[in-house]
């Protein structure tokens, strides 16, 4: 028989219990209100919006809205790239695979996109062939289409999106100005340039561009790649003849490395530059295969350091121009968890955009409080994503990803209101 007073005071202590539960649950979801409102308050809400927000010290989520629900990422989708890169790839990026035979040497690509690119200039796959007589380069070792699935095809002439290739060079784009003289690079390319305010920049099915004569300022321009045109720039920037084969010898293949990956990685998030996005996930399948591949590299990711993610993505490219993609909130945290776990704060932050006037916005507005927003953002027409970091007042970290999609007001709206969010969040943790 149960004693009465041992039952009085189990149901006493349950019930207090209850209250201090109600209580507590009661000022979280006050406060998570506030947030579920400003991202479903007047024009946004025909929308569609996710956020997760997740305490790097207490290990828990704080807040979640969506979370688990599918949404177009864009340039979000560099994240997963940065994470792949990170696990995949050496200190140094693999500029070519090369067998020496004698006097020749042998080459493949690799996917690497620093090769003469206009920004990164990596010269040196540059110098290794110039100390060979005879180079032999083979281009089969790809099976990559020239853009990715979903990609917009009216894209073709803009800077943006240059072709992917086993061996670029030149960032697969030749850059125009013109002051007193016109100026182009590379040189082979300026007997294709013609000027003419021409509706586009350049023929779709051919090397023909075109410059509105009163353009001063300087733009890029994707070529048109071709395993030709690969064997004549290499011809002509080493002065030497060099010869295409469909075959390969066996042999002991070596690797040559170049640049230090973090120097792309940057470029890649800061600029969210779309072009080393898809030839770090080609060449990230160097090193597990003898075939260039993304979808072999998204693979194995999925397959291996990203089997544990709650909600597997629809993960088509690098990039994330493709709309086909599908991310969840969730899994991008996840994701920024483990970027968090792997790698050292100072080098971190380093890798991701400042939510400042060098970053992220064109003004920043608040001269008593320091930039606190690390992170990526990504956005296609009628989406916005913001996913990263943010260092708050006390000196926590917190992670969050915000996917805010469907909506048919200006970007520019949407961001605002992402960022009242964060710094509530700034100063509140």
């Amino acid at each position: 028989m149960i004693n009465p007073i041992t039952y009085f005071l189990f149901n006493f202590l349950k019930i207090i219990g209850l209250c201090f539960l109600f209580i507590l649950t009661g000022c979280g979801s006050s406060r998570l209100g506030k947030f579920e409102k400003t991202l479903n308050e007047g024009s946004l809400q025909n929308s569609f919006h996710g956020m997760v927000v997740f305490d790097t010290e207490t290990q828990k989520t704080i807040y979640n809205s969506r979370g688990d629900s599918y949404f177009t990422p864009a340039s979000n989708v560099k994240i997963f790239t940065l994470f792949t890169g990170i696990s995949r790839l050496p200190q140094r990026m693999p500029a070519l695979q090369y067998l020496e035979k004698g006097d020749t040497v042998f080459i493949k690509g690799t996917g690497d996109p620093s090769f003469l690119h206009p920004v990164l200039m990596d010269s040196t796959a540059l110098h290794f062939l110039s100390s060979h007589k005879e180079i032999k380069v083979y281009l089969q070792n790809s099976k990559e289409d020239r853009y990715g699935p979903g990609w917009a095809w009216e894209d073709f002439d803009t800077y943006f999106s240059p072709e992917k290739g086993p061996l670029p060079l030149y960032g697969n784009v030749l850059t125009v100005s013109k002051g007193d003289s016109l100026q182009v690079y590379p040189e082979v390319f300026k007997d294709s340039v013609r000027l003419l305010p021409n509706g586009v920049r350049r023929s779709e099915f051919k090397n023909e561009f075109y410059l509105n004569p009163k353009r001063k300022d300087t733009i890029s321009i994707p070529y048109r790649t071709s395993e030709g045109l690969t064997q004549k720039l290499l011809s002509d920037v080493l002065q030497k003849e060099v010869v295409s084969i469909r075959e390969y010898p066996e042999g002991d293949w070596k690797t040559l490395y170049g640049i230090e990956t973090d120097t792309i990685y940057k470029l890649m998030m800061l600029d969210s530059d779309n072009f080393l996005a898809e030839q770090l996930l080609m060449t990230v399948s160097s090193t597990t295969s003898d075939t260039l591949s993304t979808s072999k590299s998204i693979r194995y990711m999925l397959d291996n350091d990203l089997k544990d993610l709650k909600q597997p993505p629809r993960w088509v490219d690098g990039s994330g121009l493709s709309r086909y993609n599908l991310f969840t909130p969730e899994s991008m945290v996840q994701v920024l968890q483990k970027l968090y776990r792997e790698l050292p704060e100072e080098r971190l932050f380093t890798l991701f955009p400042l939510w400042d006037a060098s970053g992220t916005i064109e003004e920043w507005s608040y001269p008593n409080t320091s930039p606190f927003i690390y992170a990526k953002s990504g956005s296609l027409g009628n989406n916005y994503n913001l996913s990263g970091y943010v260092k708050t007042k006390s000196g926590k970290i917190l992670i969050f990803s915000s996917m805010n999609n469907h909506f048919r007001v200006p970007s520019s709206e949407v961001r605002s209101k992402i960022f009242e969010i964060l710094l509530q969040l700034y100063h509140r943790h």
